[in-house]
């Protein structure tokens, strides 16, 4: 069988840029398709010398390892240890889900043109067919991520909200409602819902003793401070239909999700006067295309209104 060099280059080549695309993909990670790439080139200079050194050193694990680090840090720059594991971790499962599919249709087809070498498999087989198992692989790998990540959302339901007003900051621990869609009817910014006994430190006592006033129209003397930034929510959830709330533009807030922060500007923050829970396990409620909107940086960065 005549194995030509070129053609094992080309094949890895193509190969790891898919299963690379794919790890960004799942792990919603941005895709700089130069180093991914470059990345791709690295696996695949690898696989040759695999293929054709005599020396055991190539088919180590360790080394092996070493190799999948430096093709994340190519491709992705992980800044923290933890987004590199997971990276890693995504692109093993990718590799394995590509490398089972590729056989499979490798088996049905020309399974007598395989050869294994240092634990390269090469064979004459047509291109296609590394194509084709790419593809098959990132649907599997795509609908078996989707499947867990909906086991898991319980787990995930919850994240950490730092809010800043006026130099002032308070934290609060949020659940993401799905049902939650408010935004400022004018502006709209979108409206996250806070118990009012979270923001004591956060806005003025004077302002939270008379929500209800505000929300019926009646003169009190608000501090200069807030004339621009407060806003009346209408809503119909809460158990309550055709309600109001009174809202307060924060200068920004850092939510604290999945080992990330993201920054959103302008954002109203609802002043609720009741407790959202018996047990007090949060104080907020973020509505998910928040969440959404941050890991498409849709919201990040915005001028502030």
């Amino acid at each position: 069988m005549i194995i030509y060099i070129d053609v094992i280059l080309l094949e890895n080549i193509i190969m790891n840029y898919i299963i690379l695309v794919a790890t960004a993909f799942i792990s919603k990670t941005k895709r700089n398709h130069l180093k991914i790439l470059l990345s791709s080139l690295l696996g695949s200079i690898y696989a040759v010398m695999s293929f054709l050194s005599t020396l055991e050193i190539y088919s180590t694990l360790i080394l092996k390892i070493l190799l999948s680090i430096a093709m994340i840090q190519i491709a992705f720059k992980p800044q923290k240890i933890k987004k590199m594991i997971k990276q890693i971790i995504i692109f093993y499962l990718t590799s394995f889900s590509f490398g089972g599919c590729a056989f499979f249709l490798l088996y049905y087809i020309r399974p007598q043109d395989i050869l294994m070498k240092n634990g390269i498999y090469i064979g004459t087989y047509p291109l296609k067919i590394t194509l084709l198992g790419g593809i098959l692989g990132f649907i599997v790998i795509n609908v078996c991520f989707r499947l867990v990540k909906e086991r898991l959302n319980k787990n995930n339901m919850f994240c950490d909200i730092t809010i800043d007003i006026e130099g002032k900051k308070a934290n609060v621990k949020a659940m993401i409602d799905t049902g939650n869609l408010l935004k400022d009817p004018i502006t709209k910014s979108p409206v996250i819902v806070v118990e009012k006994n979270s923001l004591n430190e956060l806005i003025d006592r004077y302002i939270l003793d008379n929500i209800s006033k505000i929300i019926m129209g009646m003169e009190i003397n608000l501090p200069e401070k807030y004339l621009t930034k407060m806003k009346v929510i209408p809503f119909t959830s809460l158990g309550k239909e055709n309600g109001m709330l009174v809202g307060i533009r924060s200068d920004k807030i850092t939510i604290h999700f999945e080992d990330e922060e993201k920054t959103i500007y302008g954002v109203i923050i609802g002043i609720y006067e009741k407790m959202l829970t018996k047990n007090n396990s949060y104080t907020a409620l973020i509505g998910l295309d928040i969440i959404q909107g941050c890991e498409k940086n849709e919201f990040i960065a915005n001028a502030k209104i």
